[in-house]
This record gives C-alpha cells, structure tokens and sequence, in this order.
C-alpha cells in the first residue's frame, strides 16, 4: 500500500503530463481569443503581449479602415457585405445539422435491414460495404464530384449535404450494435400489427440511441470541419463554409488582417466547443454502453 505521505507526489506524478499537454492546447487558442481583440500595432509587436493593451472591436467590422492600420474587420470580408460571415457561418450550420441527421437516418435504415430482416444477398451487400473502407477517400473525390457535375449540383447546397448523407461507417456501426436487440421485441411488434417502417422508428430506434448519440457527435463535428469538399464544389461566396472562408482569409495574411483571421477563427471554433461541453457526458456514457452492448 501507499503511504500517505507518498500519495501527493504519485497524485502529481501521474496527472502532470496530463496538464502540461493540457497547456499546450490551451495557450494557444488564450492567445487567439486575446489576439481577436487588439489593435493591428498589438499584433505586430515582438515580444507579443498576452493580454489586449487598447481592447478594440474592429476586427469584427471597422468603419474607417486605413490600408496601414486597419484593412477591414472580418464581416466585411467576402463581397463587401458587412454580414456575409454570418451567411457563411449559417452556412455551415446547416450542414452540420442536416447532414448528421440524414446520415444517421439513412444508415439507421439500412442497417436495421441487414441486422434484422432476411434479405437475399445480405451478407454480400454487407462485406461490399466493409470492402469500401479500404478505399483511401481522396480517391473517391473526382467520381464524386463527376457525378456531382452532371447533376448540376455544382456551386449548390445539394452539391454540399447531399455526399455527406451516406457512411459506410455508421452502416456497420449501427447494424453491429442492432444485432445486440433480442428478436423477440420486433417479433412482438409484427404480431401487434406494426409493419417494417413503425418497427424501425418506434421500437429499433429508441433502443438504438446510445450508439446514434455516439455516431452524432463525430458527424456534427465533421460536418463542421470538413474542408476538402465544400472548397471543391462551393465556387462563391455565398456557398462557402466556415472552413474554406477562413483558408480564403488566410491568404492574404498579414498584419493589418490578422485580427479577423484570429476572430474568425475563434468564432469558428464556438460551435464545435459548446457542442461537445453541453454533451461530453451523454458521448462518454454512449461510447461506454456501446462498448459493452456491441
């Protein structure tokens, strides 16, 4: 056993590196915040300044910019509308919340299908669906976006959510977890009337619900995040996400434009942090009862 006097150093000894990692994450995104607040001659001292000197918001929309001290705040920005970040951010917003819900929906239905009824080919279509993760994604990246074309999606919302509505992933990963539901339940269901459709959303649905609240805090997040296709099909401003306004903004980075290139970025990183602060506990109990269930 520990002596008590021992216990205080093996306590520090083991969450140390946990802190110090903890650091690493946190002074950076401190001093973007900070960063979204000073003035352009702030940002460009050396040694930098951690905390603002002469706070000021015109790095959200400056009505007297000069070309040396100030360009322009971060809504005015992307064809001069002083709001247009805001379409942007709305932009992303629907994606993230349209594109896990259908996603989720979508593989909820094919994999109550293959874990629960008989269908000819079933194992084939199953192993063709495993088969597809050995296919590196930046493969599927011209096809995807041929068919997007010929479809005339190009440039279009369609052309932003609608790729994003298939997982092969949650697929397996719900129909893994569906196999664990005892038959007896949809058995029950059937011989009270309930046709294929009422038996998914009111009996497999509602048991399923840990493993969707696991799989809906990635696909929120990545929706969120993802860069790769919306800067492929999305070819104006008012089509752009989050993402693909701030890898725009950050071409032109210099010191009259860093403080909206950090206020951006700060914004940006809002949604996905409240996100997962409001559910961490429902995603930590979801992974845990997954791993236990699958």
């Amino acid at each position: 056993m520990i002596r008590e006097k021992q216990k205080p150093l093996v306590w520090l000894s083991i969450r140390l590196p946990i802190f110090i990692l903890a650091l690493t994450m946190v002074i950076p995104y401190y001093y973007m915040v900070i960063s979204s607040f000073k003035t352009v001659q702030e940002l460009t001292t050396f040694p930098p300044t951690f905390w603002p000197q002469n706070p000021t918001l015109n790095n959200f929309y400056d009505p007297t910019p000069t070309e040396l001290q100030h360009t322009r705040g971060l809504f005015q920005y992307f064809e001069k509308a002083p709001w247009r970040f805001g379409t942007i951010m709305l932009n992303s917003l629907a994606i993230a919340i349209v594109n896990p819900i259908m996603q989720l929906l979508l593989a909820s239905m094919v994999a109550y299908v293959l874990a629960k009824r008989r269908v000819p080919g079933g194992n084939f279509i199953f192993l063709f669906i495993l088969a597809s993760f050995m296919i590196p994604w930046p493969v599927t990246l011209i096809p995807n976006f041929l068919t997007i074309s010929a479809l005339k999606w190009v440039n279009t919302y369609a052309g932003l959510m609608v790729p994003g509505w298939v997982s092969a992933f949650a697929v397996f990963f719900l129909r893994q977890y569906m196999l664990s539901i005892p038959d007896e339940l949809i058995d029950a269901a059937r011989i009270d009337g309930a046709g294929e459709l009422r038996i998914w959303w009111q009996v497999v649905m509602p048991l399923t619900t840990p493993a969707l609240a696991a799989l809906g805090v990635f696909a929120v997040l990545g929706s969120w995040n993802n860069f790769v296709w919306p800067l492929i099909v999305a070819q104006d401003n008012a089509h752009f996400t989050v993402p693909v306004a701030m890898a725009h903004l950050s071409t032109v980075l210099t010191g009259a434009t860093a403080g909206a290139v950090m206020l951006g970025a700060m914004l940006s990183s809002l949604l996905p942090m409240a996100f997962f602060l409001r559910f961490q506990r429902e995603f930590v109990e979801s992974v845990a009862m997954t791993g236990v269930k699958g």
